[in-house]
C-alpha cells in the first residue's frame, strides 16, 4: 500500500516502481506464466508439477544422483549427528569436520592443491571475485558469463572489460587495449566453462594461450562442468587437458552433486587469501551438515561409477541429434544442455505451455540471460532418463514444433 502523503514532502515513493509493474500479472492473465509453480514430489526425471505427471527435462540433476538411496542416506545420518544447521559461520563457530573433509576430497577430486567451501554457488562466485580483484586491477569477463559472475564484477573495485562470447580473438583485443593503455594492476579473466544457457564449451585452449601471453589469471565456473566434464568428471579444465593452466576452478553442489552449496580449488596460497577476505564466505552461515555429508557421498559414487557419465553422455548426444534432425533450432550446444530456439519471448512462453500441457516440463529463458530475439526452451538431460522418457519428450516436443509452425 502506498504511504500516506505528507505535506512538503516532493521525493518519489521508493516503491512506485512496484506498483507499476504488471509483466509478470499480464503473463499470467494469457495462462501462460512459467515460473515458480512448485514440484510436489521428489526431485527426479519423474515429477508432479501443480498436480500434475510430467518428465522433467528442465533440472541440473546430470547424473541422477538427488534421490540416490546412499546420498539421502549420507544426509539423514548427518543430520541426526549435527543437527539440522550449523548456526554460524565458516569464520567463527560454523567449520564442521565434515566441512574440512569435504574440502580435502575436493581439492583430490579435483587435482588441486586446496579447496573451500561456501554457503551457495553465486555466493562463492561473489565471494571470491571480489576478494580477488582490487582498485586498479583488471577483470575480463564473456559477454554471456553467469549473473553470478557479473555480479561478483560488480562488487569488486576492479575495472571490468567484456568480450563476445567465446571469442577469443575478441578477448585478445579487449585485452591488447588495456595493455596499450599503459595498466598496470592486476588481470584476471572469468568464464564459464559450460555456458549454462547455451550449452556450449568455452574455448578454454585458445583463452589459456591469451592469458599465459598477457600474465592473466584465469578462473573457470565450472557449475554445469563438474561431474559432466573431463574424464574422471573434473570439469572443463580436464576435459582439455589443461588442469595446471587454469588458476581457480569454481563448482557448485546443486547439479551433479545433488545438494546445496558451492567451492573454489586453486594453489593453498590463494585459498588462504580468499578464506580470510571474502565477506560472501565471512558473513554468511555456511552449508548445513546434511548438505556437506550428501556431497561427500555423491564424490563416492561419482568415483565408483563412471558409467553414470557415460549413460548422460548417451543421453545428451541422442536428444541433441534427434532435436537437430526434426529441424529445431539448438544452437552450439555440445553438452546435456540442448536448448531449442524460439524466437520472441511470448512465443517462449506459449511453446512451454504446450509442453507442460502434454506432461514435459522445461524452461523458458528469455532475455537479458540471453539475447534478445533468442528466447528458448532450456532442456537438460540426465544419466537416469530412459529410452522410454526421452521417446516421449522427442514425440512431444515434435508435435508442439509442427503445432507452433516451428519445424515442418
Amino acid at each position: 500500500m502506498p504511504p500516506e502523503e505528507k505535506t512538503g514532502v516532493t521525493c518519489l515513493d521508493l516503491f512506485d516502481k512496484c506498483y507499476r509493474y504488471k509483466i509478470p500479472q499480464n503473463v499470467r492473465d494469457l495462462g501462460v506464466y512459467p515460473y515458480f509453480h512448485p514440484v510436489q514430489s521428489a526431485p527426479g526425471d519423474e515429477v508432479v508439477i501443480d498436480g500434475r505427471e510430467c518428465i522433467m527435462v528442465g533440472s541440473n540433476n546430470y547424473l541422477g544422483l538427488v534421490n540416490h538411496p546412499k546420498v539421502k542416506e549420507a544426509a539423514a545420518a548427518a543430520a541426526l549427528k549435527y543437527g539440522s544447521g550449523c548456526t554460524g559461520s565458516r569464520f567463527l563457530n560454523g567449520t564442521l569436520d565434515l566441512h574440512l573433509e569435504l574440502e580435502h576430497r575436493l581439492a583430490k577430486f579435483m587435482k588441486r592443491e586446496a579447496a573451500l567451501v561456501f554457503s551457495t554457488g553465486f555466493q562463492t562466485n561473489l565471494g571470491t571475485i571480489s576478494a580477488l580483484v582490487g582498485k586498479g586491477d583488471a577483470l575480463f569477463i564473456d559477454r554471456q558469463v553467469h549473473a553470478c559472475i557479473v555480479d561478483g564484477a560488480r562488487l569488486s573495485y576492479g575495472k571490468v572489460h567484456k568480450f563476445a562470447h567465446n571469442d577469443m580473438d575478441d578477448f585478445e583485443r579487449v585485452v591488447n587495449n588495456v595493455i596499450n593503455n599503459n595498466y598496470r594492476g592486476g588481470l584476471m579473466v572469468v568464464v564459464d566453462g559450460v555456458f549454462s544457457m547455451e550449452g556450449d564449451i568455452v574455448d578454454l585452449p585458445r583463452l589459456v594461450e591469451v592469458a599465459q601471453r598477457y600474465g592473466i589469471r584465469v578462473m573457470v565456473d565450472d557449475a554445469h562442468s563438474v561431474g559432466v566434464l573431463g574424464e574422471t568428471g573434473a570439469g572443463t579444465a580436464e576435459h582439455f587437458g589443461l588442469i595446471d593452466k587454469v588458476d581457480i576452478t569454481m563448482g557448485t553442489f546443486s547439479k551433479s552433486f545433488a545438494s546445496l552449496g558451492g567451492f573454489i580449488v586453486a594453489e593453498a596460497a590463494v585459498i588462504e587469501w580468499v578464506k580470510h577476505t571474502a565477506r560472501a564466505l565471512i558473513f554468511s552461515a555456511s552449508i548445513p551438515p546434511a548438505n556437506a555429508a550428501s556431497v561427500l557421498a555423491c564424490l563416492d559414487i561419482i568415483e565408483s561409477e563412471p558409467e553414470r557419465r557415460e549413460n548422460l553422455w548417451k543421453n545428451a548426444r541422442r536428444m541433441r541429434r534427434e532435436l537437430a534432425d526434426l529441424g529445431f533450432d539448438v544452437g552450439r550446444t555440445e553438452t546435456p544442455i540442448v536448448p531449442i530456439v524460439i524466437g520472441e519471448d511470448l512465443e517462449a512462453f506459449t511453446f512451454w505451455k504446450a509442453l507442460f500441457d502434454r506432461g514435459v516440463f522445461t524452461n523458458p529463458v528469455i532475455s537479458p540471460a540471453v539475447p534478445p530475439g533468442r528466447a528458448m526452451i532450456r532442456t537438460s538431460y540426465t544419466a537416469t532418463h530412459t529410452d522410454e522418457q526421452l521417446d516421449r519428450v522427442v514425440e512431444i516436443v515434435a508435435e508442439v514444433g509442427r503445432e507452433k509452425g516451428l519445424i515442418s
